[in-house]
């Protein structure tokens, strides 16, 4: 395997493109929350992600994305929208919409491009405000949090965004990034790019390294989290060739950041991170490969299976739950997909990590008894002090009472989940995705719901829902919803 460090002032410079004109992802003046003393968001269980919270009042922030969205006319040209949190959760009067026509965003709209397939929301340049990266053809946007409107936007070149996330890999404070390499100099198709932090709003991060992961093509997925309670994050990389999976590798996070030779894991297809028993390692929480063969997941009935973290990183304790787990909401069918999207936060407030399941191809009934094909459904996983289990699992869907919308065949509902404290009371609130979601007149055009924790788990009291239409966004195919800032 090979590690390489590059200086400054190598490509992955973040080249400055920076603004006069308020920050896409600043709250505008007219916006602005009514507590703007700045604060700090709660931080969650060992191995969690830290919250978006882009104008640092404390709040989490909903980044969803529609990278099928028409802007300017050009078709999946893609964007982005940010729902503000606030003291009653999601408030979808404050909000914003962001796309390559928004004023100051480098670049424009182009056909297929997909701005927004994926957003990494961390702080990058240790101002105490979220900043943004998102991905698309064109390359990565920075868009830089601030509490006065000013932040700008920058373009980071020289590492690609389509597995793009984020994590403190060498135990500094500051965050890195990590990525397909983007084939510039002698970079090797198969490797990955990290780029070290600190980040400074007009020039290059600290320091870059290559490495070959060892499989044929660049990774399937990634996903950070501190897995052995070092203080620094680790990286999974989960792949795949043609029809078959292939071994996920753990890239172990130290001094000089990410390890050289990886730690061989199960085959993964999706991942998340979060310490489900408490005991200060951040768990391994996957959904495995039926079989070790890729096309084989459309027909999965679906599993999430915990690799439980230790001063090694993953051992051999492990934990396999299904919807034929004892306490688990329904029934496994063939292709319902249970663990196709994953998220984990502390939801009842107990310090346990909770697993948020998306089931996107669940099939549900209508009240007229039809059968709504891939309605699709959210399963809450609770973690305890034996670690993740049925025990109080909680099923959600659009048939559940007090949850916005009406189910409908092809939703998609839980095809992205994302755990985050929107209202600032330190138990996490569910944002889910359902991209096949209808509007008024219009198809596809996606839509986001916001169900708040609460001591017994997630709740219906406050629920909210947005989709394009009633944030001022594109609506025809935008498919909003289809995924989550990481």
């Amino acid at each position: 395997m090979r590690h390489r460090s590059t200086p400054t002032a190598a490509r992955c410079a973040v080249v400055a493109a920076l603004l006069t004109a308020p920050l896409a992802v600043a709250v505008p003046a007219s916006a602005a929350p009514a507590d703007t003393a700045p604060a700090t968001a709660a931080k969650g269980p060992a191995g969690t992600a830290p919250q978006a919270d882009f104008n640092h009042d404390g709040y989490a922030d909903i980044v969803a994305g529609a990278p099928e969205g028409t802007v300017g006319g050009k078709v999946k040209a893609g964007y982005v929208t940010v729902v503000y949190g606030s003291a009653s959760g999601a408030a979808t009067g404050k909000h914003q919409v962001i796309s390559r026509a928004t004023a100051g965003i480098p670049g424009d709209p182009a056909e297929g491009a997909r701005f927004g397939s994926r957003t990494v929301a961390r702080d990058l340049d240790g101002d105490g405000t979220s900043d943004l990266v998102v991905t698309g053809a064109g390359g990565p946007v920075v868009l830089w949090g601030s509490t006065d409107g000013k932040g700008g936007a920058s373009t980071l070149q020289g590492i690609g965004g389509h597995n793009l996330t984020a994590g403190d890999f060498d135990g500094d404070g500051h965050t890195d990034l990590v990525g397909d390499a983007d084939g510039s100099g002698d970079s090797d198709s198969s490797g990955l790019h990290v780029v070290y932090g600190p980040f400074t709003r007009a020039g290059a991060p600290a320091r870059t390294a290559d490495f070959d992961t060892g499989h044929l093509f660049p990774s399937e997925e990634l996903v950070a989290g501190d897995l052995n309670g070092d203080g620094r994050d680790d990286l999974v990389s989960m792949h795949a060739f043609e029809e078959m999976s292939e071994s996920s590798e753990l890239w172990k996070g130290g001094a000089d950041g990410l390890a050289t030779e990886p730690t061989h894991l199960p085959d993964a297809a999706s991942a998340t991170v979060g310490d489900v028993d408490k005991d200060g390692y951040g768990d391994l929480v996957y959904r495995p490969v039926p079989g070790g063969v890729v096309e084989d997941l459309p027909y999965d009935k679906g599993t999430v299976k915990v690799a439980y973290g230790s001063a090694d990183g993953p051992g051999k304790r492990t934990t396999t739950i299904t919807q034929d787990t004892a306490g688990v909401p329904g029934a496994g069918e063939e292709g319902d997909q249970f663990g196709y999207s994953l998220s984990a936060g502390d939801v009842n407030g107990d310090g346990y990590a909770d697993v948020a399941v998306g089931v996107p191809y669940e099939d549900l009934a209508a009240a007229s008894g039809a059968n709504l094909k891939d309605a699709g459904s959210i399963v809450l996983l609770k973690g305890g002090k034996g670690g993740l289990s049925g025990t109080g699992a909680q099923a959600l869907n659009q048939t559940t009472t007090g949850v916005p919308g009406v189910a409908e065949a092809g939703d998609r509902f839980g095809q992205a989940v994302s755990l985050l404290d929107t209202d600032k009371d330190g138990k996490a609130d569910l944002a889910a995705g359902a991209p096949g979601e209808d509007g008024t007149t219009l198809k596809d055009t996606g839509a986001v719901w916001a169900l708040r924790g609460a001591s017994g788990g997630l709740t219906t009291d406050g629920a909210v829902s947005y989709g394009p239409g009633a944030i001022g966004a594109p609506e025809a195919g935008a498919g909003l919803g289809s995924g989550f800032a990481r």
